[in-house]
């Protein structure tokens, strides 16, 4: 360890720019102080420190950290007028984490530190306030003994509700000092008991015990599952500061508060503070949610001086960063002061809105306003809400968190949600009195929150805000049991395991599961969107196999469709048979036969995607089955035909039993019952169905594919069974000349899948020129139209020069190759081993969900070079579902794609993302 290194910077010394060395906090600390804020005297411990810490096998401090902090002490002491374990005038301090990338809640904070059985007579004799310092004495024992002892909160809650059980309180205001007295008393017995050493008394010791707690807060649980959901790698925040502060106290009496206010509403982006507090108390009891705070518009009424103090605080803070600020404040003995700032978490909501109001306000760019917002948090906004048309009396009413609605089964722990939802795949609603940062895990795995207490800024509020999950806070009528795993609302209860609905925009909870209907675009959205499409280079174009679909797209603001696969139009019940009589057809006249019913079907379909998408193009694949998909199962058709064996045997008996009447002297009922089962089961009907089955099952066996993925599918059945794909293209020749003839603007465009060899192309292409001279003879005029490949086939890639000269498109389906590139079947990996290789970092990324640049992407890559040096004006795009992924769409622009295509509700993210890439790159 270098001993000569700086470690430490005061607040009127650091770069407040410089947030990868003094944390987000600290930086912001630094940079409030220098424009003038009233920010209390401090300094940063810097990530540095943290890291040589976390590396040194001992643990112990960097050299010469502690004789910097010491320093830095000494000037607090000649800033506040007071000293540090003076027992007369104690200088008290708050030890705060602090990285990089905000990690609200993740990591510790110790307040009040300084405190010991000397000084609390200070601070009892310098406030006159007996009941404030034990106040801040048992919230000192509680911090430390937790955060840097390791003590179980529990352990210290038994005790507390012990005695505001004795003192008849139901709030902790409710104390009087020598309840608190005795809190203190108590808790300063639970440490002692639970590590086996008294409190430690030493200021210094607690300070070097803090600032070591704080660092390895880095590694605890919920600070690593924070970055591993949020993707927070080493070189976005590695480490966290220390921000050493001088304490300044909310809970000094009714003249002073704590709380937390946004310079917009984080959950709708409306242009006002928002915020809550709490009189007499301290930061901590706002965010736990310990108790339901006041909105802050109230302290207009109740400290009406510094309400507007607050409202030019605000004012000040977004002028500078020129961002949506979420800040602490706390107000002592009537004197405002800021603990804190950092860019707000918003929902998607939000912050679209405020992107848009903050641009037309002047305070940033278009561009600025577009690379605000990552474009996977779009998915936000596309999230269904509850169906309005049905009518539910809701059970409980809390506070809108965070908006939306999710529906799940309740679960009261975080340990459970996690065993329920990440890893058996239920939908679940996480249920706590109130959450903690412990709790973290759990939120990942819930689809929403509610809590029983807390408030719009408590930590279960800001965290699901920064998930996009609906919360619903603070509702009282709701008790919960977490021993009990219940809930009591009123004369109703529900269980674990019960299906609960929440909706964080209202703040209602409903018993059972409510209808959800799809989303509506906001304004401000779409003028995001449309500032999006003038940046990008890409066009976002949709996956769509129905109208329906097609008309979502369009909706969301494709350009056309890239994708409609044919086979899904077939899995229709009343089709499903037409296209088994096509597969088993052993003979071109039959199949013929089967091909004439499809033909007017196919070609309404395709009609049908030609009016809802005019006048954008529309890419239809060509028929690419694996085969198995639409055959019966092999073992379901061995077992129906045993039946019907069976069937026929007593078919057999009947008929014999029936013959043989005459030489019977059987009643008139018996004969009447054997004629009509002779009737039921007639043998010749069950003969021809036996008949039927076998030939099922002999066609079954022949057609068995060991690997039906890479079998007889695409372009190769269309090889084989060339009439198929003529059925096809007629359908969709002859649909987009009923189109143009009926006055509608059509763009078809064919695309051959699975294709390997340019002879494929050619072989297909032949008789696409031919029935395209025969629809233009029949309709009296041609029909444009483009024909193209699907580049699925690794061999395609490395002979893109020859498709090249037969297609006018390439299409990369990168879901089939990326199979084909890792040798990996999809089903497989993810369920089997995907996940280890992820984990231990084999892989960084799922490849099935995050493009391969380096192995699937450079075979795209050089597809593209030589495809385009063959045909210059070669079209090119991706239909596979990587088509989605933001940062699979910059690779896209980066390699010379001229669209992308995926899903319907991945279109606005595409959109967004296409103009991040052109951003970015230029």
């Amino acid at each position: 360890m270098d001993s000569t290194k700086k470690y430490v910077f005061a607040f009127d010394e650091g770069d407040g720019k410089n947030k990868k060395l003094l944390g987000g906090k600290g930086a912001n600390l630094c940079e409030m102080t220098q424009i003038g804020l009233n920010v209390p005297p401090g300094f940063v411990i810097s990530t540095e420190a943290c890291l040589e810490y976390l590396d040194a096998s001992d643990h112990a401090l960097p050299a010469g950290l502690i004789d910097e902090v010491q320093a830095h002490m000494r000037v607090l002491e000649e800033k506040t007028g007071k000293g540090f374990g003076d027992p007369e005038n104690p200088l008290l301090v708050s030890v705060r984490s602090g990285s990089a990338m905000s990690m609200p809640g993740m990591m510790d904070t110790i307040l009040n530190l300084g405190l010991n059985a000397e000084t609390l007579q200070g601070v009892i004799a310098a406030t006159g306030d007996a009941r404030f310092g034990y106040d801040a004495y048992r919230r000192f024992i509680q911090l430390f003994g937790k955060v840097a002892l390791g003590v179980p909160d529990e352990a210290f809650d038994t005790e507390f509700e012990a005695i505001k059980a004795a003192a008849h309180a139901k709030q902790d205001v409710d104390l009087s000092a020598a309840d608190l007295k005795e809190v203190s008393e108590r808790f300063l017995v639970v440490v002692e008991q639970a590590t086996g050493h008294p409190f430690p008394s030493d200021p210094y010791r607690q300070l070097e015990i803090a600032i070591k707690a704080v660092f390895g807060s880095w590694s605890g649980r919920r600070a690593v599952d924070y970055r591993k959901q949020f993707h927070i790698t080493p070189d976005m925040a590695n480490g966290t500061a220390v921000n050493v502060v001088t304490m300044v106290f909310g809970n000094r009496g009714d003249d002073s508060a704590t709380g937390v206010g946004f310079t917009r509403n984080p959950a709708t982006g409306e242009n006002r503070l928002y915020g809550e507090y709490l009189i007499n108390a301290q930061g901590e009891d706002v965010v736990a949610g310990i108790r339901t705070p006041k909105p802050i518009d109230r302290l207009k009424v109740e400290m009406p001086d510094l309400a507007e103090q607050l409202d030019r605080l605000r004012d000040k803070l977004e002028g500078h960063y020129r961002e949506v600020q979420d800040f602490e404040f706390t107000i002592e003995r009537g004197q405002l002061y800021c603990l804190q700032t950092r860019n707000g978490k918003m929902n998607t909501v939000a912050m679209v809105r405020t992107s848009v109001e903050m641009e037309r306000e002047g305070l940033i760019s278009k561009e600025q306003a577009l690379l605000r917002i990552a474009p996977e948090l779009l998915e936000q906004m596309l999230f269904p809400r509850l169906d309005p048309s049905v009518k539910v009396e809701p059970v409980a009413q809390g506070l809108p968190a965070s908006p939306g609605a999710a529906s799940g089964i309740a679960v009261f722990d975080a340990d459970r949600a996690e065993q329920l939802g990440t890893q058996q795949g239920h939908k679940v609603i996480l249920v706590r009195e109130e959450t903690k940062p412990e709790d973290i895990h759990g939120f990942f795995a819930s689809e929403g929150i509610l809590t029983s207490r807390g408030g719009k800024t408590s930590h279960a509020a800001v965290v699901a805000r920064g998930m996009g999950k609906p919360c619903v806070a603070g509702a009282e009528g709701i008790g919960v049991d977490v021993n009990r795993r219940e809930a009591r609302v009123g004369l109703t209860s529900f269980k674990e395991g019960d299906v609960i609905t929440i909706d964080g925009t209202s703040g209602k909870v409903y018993l059972g599961a409510i209808p959800m209907v799809e989303p509506d675009f906001t304004p401000e959205l779409n003028i995001l969107l449309d500032w999006a499409d003038e940046m990008a280079r890409l066009k976002v174009m949709a996956n769509a196999d129905t109208p329906v679909d097609a008309r979502r797209a369009r909706r969301y603001g494709a350009v056309g469709i890239g994708l409609a696969r044919t086979e899904r139009m077939f899995n229709d019940v009343e089709r499903l048979p037409i296209v088994i009589e096509m597969i088993v057809a052993e003979t071109p006249e039959q199949r013929q036969e089967a091909l004439d019913k499809l033909l007017p079907l196919q070609r309404n379909d395709f009609r049908d995607l030609f009016e809802v998408m005019s006048p954008n193009p529309v890419t239809i694949r060509l028929l690419d089955p694996p085969i198995h998909e639409f055959l019966p199962d092999e073992h379901v058709l061995e077992r129906e035909l045993a039946e019907l064996r069976v069937l026929a045997q007593s078919a057999r008996g009947v008929s014999v039993l029936a013959g043989a009447m005459g030489l019977l002297h059987a009643s008139e009922s018996l004969r009447h019952e054997i004629e009509t089962a002779r009737r039921m089961v007639d043998p010749a009907v069950v003969e021809e169905a036996i008949a039927k089955k076998e030939a099922m099952l002999k066609k079954v066996r022949a057609l068995y594919e060991t690997n039906p993925m890479l079998g007889h599918r695409g372009v190769r059945l269309g090889m084989t069974f060339p009439e198929i794909y003529q059925m096809q293209v007629r359908a969709i020749l002859e649909a987009a000349a009923e189109c143009a003839k009926a006055g509608i603007e059509v763009h078809p465009q064919i695309k051959v899948p699975q294709v390997c060899t340019a002879q494929e192309l050619r072989k297909v292409k032949a008789f696409v020129d031919s029935i395209h001279t025969e629809v233009a003879e029949k309709f009296g005029k041609p029909v444009p139209y483009k024909f193209g490949t699907m580049i699925e086939v690794v061999r395609a890639c490395m002979r893109a020069d020859s498709l090249a000269e037969e297609a006018e498109f390439f299409s990369f389906g990168t879901n089939d190759l990326t199979q084909a590139t890792f040798s990996f079947s999809r089903e497989d990996a993810e369920n089997k081993f995907l996940p280890l290789y992820n984990q231990s970092g084999i892989l960084q990324d799922n490849p099935f969900e995050v493009l391969d640049v380096k192995g699937v992407g450079k075979l795209m890559q050089l597809a593209v070079e030589w495809g385009r040096a063959v045909k210059p004006g070669l079209h090119v795009g991706i239909c596979g579902e990587h088509g989605g992924h933001p940062s699979s769409i910059a690779f896209c622009h980066q390699i010379g794609l001229d669209y992308v295509s995926c899903s319907g509700p991945r279109v606005p993210v595409a959109r967004l993302a296409a103009a991040h890439a052109a951003l970015k790159s230029g």
